[in-house]
């Protein structure tokens, strides 16, 4: 190799080497900085920061980095969707508008983040709701036994119309659509409850920001959601892809005529399939064991304390929401009694969360399960719920540890800045709100059904399947699936749930 060559390779290699000195970190940085500085501002901060650079969002340490720019995002899309265009033709000179319904909006979820702290979350998900689900499940199918009958106005009287004298609200009209004077007093009291006085006082933001609110929930999220067939795509969704088979049939192979070469073959197959099951016993154990050690040496979840009010005075009840509590007792059904009796607690522990005691959380999803796979028509799924139950009662204080560990887990930061960017690109594709997707065919919606009433699960779950759903497991998903088949039905439920969300956000809400 001549000198030239070893000058220009190393003429090559100059910037490399030179990069590498600390003594041009700064410089790098400041590249760095100026390149930043020539990229376009986003959205959000032309429309409502006027490039100036976005305020702090979250105080939490719980939350992604990636979130606060995220729902500037969003509330920059919605507004420009939602305000700008009928704005713009009043007057075309304000560019002050948006920007303080967004300061507005700003305050709520702060607020709103505070509180979402202080909610006693895993009392809701694991106390109130599986019970709300167990009522539903019950009036359902007294609902059910009921057409066709004398108790159905002569056999006249359709599912949905036997459900709703089951669970009536005052949200849902006798026709089954919403009430959106009952949203629009829940919204304007959240504002009222979120915004100090001098941000509430102006009417004109205020309504704006309630009427697109109930507009985006009554009109394109709730009824989605309700539909049987959005039911059965998440939860098809939540079970992951279809596992294909490992091991796939191969062509019959003639005998072979050595004897020795069959028992072999044998042994080593033998051998695979027990170090395979020992590897997996132990990769299990050591999960089990590391979850154990993180579980008890992890601090107990307790809500945080509410947070300050803006206004020096409690808001007042709203006289038209007094069933936000209430409505869920007042349900007339066969089983009425014990969910009726779930009401006061739930209220009470808003109120006053429990800190001394057993949770007993695994005790309601196991009534629920039950439920789901109407367990107490078969002797052993009786059985085997008895048996879990008995497990579970006799280890509650790990239990009351566990699945609050494990709720955490689930809703961590990445998943919350995932559900943000999804609600984003469905919502607004473009940059727009796009058209409404279509309607699954019939045999779409046939054929997701079938796969959740054919599904058998895999390994061990395949295994003690049949013990939990009996002999025909096909027949008893199907019944499952029965009581989330209806629309309107579907409708009270969500309702439900979202007044106890509501109630357990602002207790004020119940009248307590």
């Amino acid at each position: 190799m001549t000198r030239g060559e070893h000058s220009s390779r190393d003429q090559d290699q100059a910037p490399i080497t030179l990069s590498r000195d600390p003594a041009l970190i700064p410089q790098l940085v400041s590249l760095e900085t100026q390149a930043a500085q020539c990229m376009p501002p986003s959205l959000a901060s032309r429309l409502l920061f006027h490039a100036a650079p976005a305020p702090l969002l979250f105080h939490s340490h719980n939350v992604a980095p990636e979130l606060t720019p995220e729902i500037y995002d969003f509330l920059a899309l919605a507004l420009r969707a939602y305000v700008s265009p009928w704005w713009s033709k009043i007057t075309r000179y304000d560019k002050d508008f948006l920007p303080h319904i967004s300061a507005v909006l700003t305050t709520v979820i702060r607020v709103l983040d505070r509180r979402i702290q202080a909610l006693d979350l895993p009392d809701l998900v694991f106390h109130d709701a599986p019970a709300i689900i167990v009522q539903h499940y019950r009036d359902y199918r007294n609902a059910a036994a009921k057409t066709q009958t004398a108790y159905a106005t002569g056999g006249a009287a359709s599912l949905s119309t036997l459900f709703a004298h089951l669970q009536p609200h005052m949200a849902i009209s006798p026709d089954g659509s919403l009430n959106r004077e009952y949203y629009r007093q829940i919204v304007d009291h959240i504002l009222k409850a979120c915004l100090p006085p001098e941000e509430y006082a102006p009417e004109a933001e205020r309504l704006i920001i309630r009427e697109v609110v109930v507009k985006v929930l009554i009109d394109d999220v709730i009824p989605k959601i309700t539909q049987p067939w959005f039911i059965n795509r998440t939860i098809l969704d939540l079970m992951g892809p279809q596992e294909e088979p490992i091991f796939v049939s191969q062509p019959p192979v003639p005998p072979s005529t050595s004897t020795s070469h069959t028992f072999l073959v044998i042994v080593l197959s033998l051998l695979q399939s027990f170090s395979g099951m020992c590897l997996a016993l132990i990769h299990t154990y050591k999960q089990t064991m590391s979850t154990i050690k993180l579980v008890q040496q992890s601090p107990p979840r307790t809500p945080q304390p509410p947070p300050p009010a803006f206004v020096p005075s409690v808001p007042e009840p709203i006289t038209r929401t007094s069933s936000l509590a209430s409505p869920l007792s007042t349900t007339s059904s066969i089983s009425s009694h014990t969910y009726a009796s779930a009401i006061p607690t739930m209220v009470a522990t808003d109120s006053h969360p429990a800190s001394f005691g057993h949770h007993n959380y695994a005790d309601q999803p196991l009534v629920l399960l039950s439920e789901l796979v109407s367990a107490q028509e078969r002797y052993t799924s009786t059985i085997t719920l008895t048996i879990v139950s008995m497990i579970t009662a006799s280890m509650t204080p790990f239990m009351d540890k566990l699945l609050p560990h494990m709720l955490h887990n689930f809703l961590s930061p990445a998943f919350i800045l995932n559900v943000t960017r999804t609600a984003k690109r469905t919502m607004f594709p473009n940059g727009y709100p796009g058209p409404q997707p279509p309607i699954p065919s019939p045999e779409e919606q046939a054929e997701w059904r079938a796969r959740l009433v054919s599904w058998k699960g895999t390994g061990v779950v395949a295994l003690l399947l049949p013990l939990l759903l009996g002999p025909d497991s096909s027949k008893t998903l199907e019944s499952a699936l029965d009581p989330l088949s209806d629309a309107e039905c579907n409708l009270r439920l969500l309702v439900f749930l979202l007044d106890r969300i509501l109630v357990g956000l602002f207790p004020e809400l119940s009248g307590s």
